[in-house]
C-alpha cells in the first residue's frame, strides 16, 4: 500500500488537506492502472491512451469486483506530462484526480428506478446484520 501525503497545493484549498488516500495496488507504465481508498470510498484508475480514467464507488461497497451501478464519480486527466513509470507521479494525479471527481449523473438512479435504491438499502441491511454478528 502506498500512502500519499498531501501536497502544499492540496493544504492550500478550502477544507484544508486531503484527509485519508491510500494506493492499495499501483502498476506502472504505458497501461498504468491500480485501485485503492480516499476518506473511506474505494476508487479504481486506469490510463489508455494517454488519459487517467479514474472511477469513484459509494460506500459500503462489498463486492470483489463493482458494477457500473457502485460508481458515484468520475475523472478524467490527461498525462501527456507524467512520468507512467514513476509511482508517485501516478499517485500524485490519480490523487488530485480522485478529490476533484464529480459525480457523473450518467450513473445515478433514474426517477422511479427503485431497484437500485433497493438494492442500496439491502447492502446496507446487510453490513449492519454482520456487523452485529
Amino acid at each position: 500500500m502506498i500512502p500519499v501525503e498531501p501536497t502544499e497545493s492540496a493544504a492550500e484549498r478550502p477544507g484544508g488537506s486531503f484527509g485519508d488516500f491510500e494506493i492499495e495496488d499501483i502498476s506502472v507504465g504505458p497501461y498504468a492502472h491500480g485501485f485503492g481508498r480516499s476518506e473511506g470510498r474505494t476508487f479504481a484508475f486506469r490510463v489508455r491512451k494517454s488519459v487517467l480514467y479514474v472511477e469513484v464507488y459509494r460506500d459500503y461497497c462489498e463486492r470483489t469486483v463493482p458494477s457500473s451501478d457502485d460508481v458515484i464519480a468520475t475523472a478524467n486527466r490527461s498525462v501527456t506530462d507524467i512520468d507512467l513509470t514513476d509511482e508517485r507521479s501516478i499517485s500524485a494525479v490519480v490523487r488530485d484526480a480522485v478529490h476533484s471527481a464529480e459525480s457523473d449523473s450518467s450513473h445515478s438512479p433514474a426517477r422511479g428506478s427503485g431497484v437500485t435504491t433497493l438494492r442500496g438499502v439491502l447492502d446496507r441491511l446487510g453490513s449492519i446484520i454482520d456487523s452485529v454478528r
